[in-house]
């Protein structure tokens, strides 16, 4: 593989290289790099609003008061029956009586 020469004294040979065992240094961490992830969630929000419509009848009731009125007309008659004095013969009294009339 390797053919070696030789020179005259003239200062070191050179040899072939040795493979070595791996040799591992303590890591050395940085500081780490801020990445964002973004992630949009659609969320619906039901919002309820309930309306109540009350439909009111008013019923105007107009009372109409009407009075007739009638006539109607009594004759009344008062009577007297005055004695002016004592008959003599109590067998001879009128037996009707006269009305006195307004």
């Amino acid at each position: 593989m390797f053919q070696r020469r030789r020179h005259p004294a003239k200062g070191p040979h050179c040899c072939p290289p040795q493979t070595m065992p791996m040799q591992y240094d303590p890591p050395q961490f940085l500081p780490p790099e801020q990445y964002v992830r973004t992630n949009y969630i659609h969320t619906v929000v039901p919002h309820v609003q309930p309306a109540h419509v009350t439909t009111v009848n008013k019923h105007m009731i107009d009372h109409q008061y009407y009075f007739p009125c009638t006539e109607s007309v009594v004759n009344e008659c008062c009577e007297t029956h005055t004695m002016c004095g004592m008959p003599h013969n109590h067998c001879h009294m009128p037996h009707h009586h006269k009305h006195m009339g307004y």
